[in-house]
């Protein structure tokens, strides 16, 4: 293990108490890299040195399998009980280090604290919640119609198991994922992304603290995420890949697993749109407005994409949400003012400006920001773009950044129409006070998650997916666990 390489003392970051592993997490430890490579992790608020982080290759992801399958059957075997109880262990530890974790979460994110605190806690949760999972995987046993004997169904580990998480919610994309895996009595190996690799570093030795086994869970930070996930994939141990990340990364994901038939989980791109009719609390619209659009400064996949809006309420609302955006604050997340830091890196900094550029030349108007600010730093300023063509890139794209893109719709079936044009399906919003409408536009959106009246959908308890292009499989809930099971059949004679 080894601290953190720069503080950025001209700043006012508080500090990391704890040391963080930049090594390899295999066999219940921080190991090197069997090349002994590295990579650079960078302060997108400054574009210095964070830290240097053990790169894998290939070698070390079939090393880190074979520890996996040596202790594959005897986590299995593990009482339910206690793998909770290790769950919860965790639970508590993660719980009682959230404001540090928010720390090390902002400073190779970049984004601001405020919504790197509500992660840690939303991560801290799927820990809690999927211990309690874990001594509720039930079966059932029934007599035959027949009458021939009787019918026992039980649920068993799925086998070992590979994560790939992305770089924009570090701890939570973890939780989400290991939690369900580890109670239903799977090992994983977790892939996280090259961006922000020491937060599951981080979750790592957490759970090594609360007494997991060590070789049930492992962590391969790397540059070199095709070659080592294909290693893994490729291996007939490997039974199920979850996965987080863009739809084309999925689809060739998709395509390795079905050559072995192993499960998979995906959670793809989205391109949420949030709706506000004639009849909505305009007030109430604008607050899910910033909360759907801004969050993790719109670096979410369930961020709101586009906004369609009713022509008779469109100029009030536009007008209110550039007046709460201009206010928003930029600079380092780990500053007290900041209400919007950098974006992770400058390929994403620089796609989302393409996104604007592209929009006003295809006659969309900048009503706020629109303009990659001068000096260090990934930043991009809160954005608002009215009058966009309906075509125009922007709309069908993820934006991933922090820019609010503005449409007009005469009737609820336009709407509607406007919000399924997308081969994407993750996450839709919309904001009426007519009951009867709630109901039936939640029923013709086509996504996988629907938000009415509110611009925050994730809750711990609630299936986590999408539809179309957005994904397969679902994470949290009851349903999470299931993903990690297999089903098994046992014909009782007699």
């Amino acid at each position: 293990m080894t601290s953190l390489v720069s503080h950025h003392p001209t700043t006012s970051i508080p500090s990391v108490t704890s040391d963080v592993p930049t090594g390899l997490w295999i066999g219940g430890r921080s190991v090197p890299a069997s090349g002994g490579k590295t990579f650079n992790v960078l302060d997108p608020a400054t574009e210095t040195l964070l830290a240097r982080v053990a790169d894998a290759a290939p070698a070390d992801a079939l090393s880190a399998l074979d520890k996996a399958a040596a202790v594959a059957d005897d986590w299995a075997a593990t009482a339910p009980r206690v793998r909770s109880e290790i769950l919860q262990d965790t639970f508590r530890l993660i719980s009682e280090r959230v404001d540090e974790l928010a720390v090390l979460m902002t400073m190779e994110l970049g984004r601001a604290l405020p919504d790197s605190l509500a992660e840690a806690r939303y991560g801290a949760e799927f820990l809690r919640w999927f211990a309690e999972e874990a001594v509720r995987i039930e079966g059932r046993i029934t007599k035959s119609p027949s009458g021939n004997g009787r019918i026992l169904v039980s649920h068993q580990p799925v086998g070992a198991c590979l994560a790939i998480t992305p770089w924009n919610f570090p701890l939570a994309m973890g939780t989400r994922k290991i939690a369900p895996a580890l109670a239903a009595g799977n090992v994983m190996i977790v892939k996280p992304a090259s961006e922000t690799p020491l937060t599951m570093l981080a979750l790592a030795s957490a759970f090594a603290e609360a007494g997991l086994p060590p070789g049930v869970l492992s962590v391969l930070p790397t540059t070199s995420a095709q070659e080592v996930s294909s290693a893994l994939i490729e291996d007939e141990r490997i039974r199920k890949i979850s996965f987080t990340g863009s739809t084309p990364v999925g689809r060739a994901l998709i395509g390795q697993a079905a050559e072995r038939v192993q499960r998979t989980s995906m959670e793809l791109g989205g391109n949420a749109p949030f709706i506000v009719f004639a009849d909505a609390d305009l007030d109430a619209a604008v607050d899910g407005a910033v909360a759907a659009k801004m969050r993790n400064g719109g670096e979410a996949c369930t961020a709101a994409n586009r906004f369609l809006v009713h022509d008779s309420v469109a100029a009030e609302f536009t007008d209110e949400l550039v007046e709460r955006l201009r206010v928003m604050r930029s600079g380092p997340g780990y500053e007290a003012t900041t209400t919007l830091g950098p974006l992770v890196s400058r390929i994403q900094r620089d796609n989302v400006a393409d996104f604007v550029n592209r929009a006003v030349n295809a006659g969309g108007r900048v009503r706020l920001g629109g303009e990659v600010p001068k000096g260090i730093g990934y930043y991009y300023p809160a954005t608002v773009v009215d009058n966009v063509p309906a075509d125009a890139d922007i709309t069908r794209e993820e934006i991933f950044g922090p820019v609010a893109v503005i449409s007009t719709f005469d009737t609820e079936e336009q709407a509607i129409t406007a919000a399924n044009a997308t081969e994407y399906g993750l996450a839709a919003y919309f904001f009426s006070r007519d009951l009867d409408r709630c109901m039936r536009v939640a029923e013709k959106l086509d996504a996988g998650m629907v938000g009415v009246n509110r611009g925050v959908i994730s809750d711990v308890a609630a299936p986590f997916g999408g539809v179309k292009q957005s994904g397969l499989g679902r994470e949290g809930g009851r349903e999470g666990i299931h993903e990690y099971l297999t089903t098994k059949y046992i014909a009782l004679g007699g």
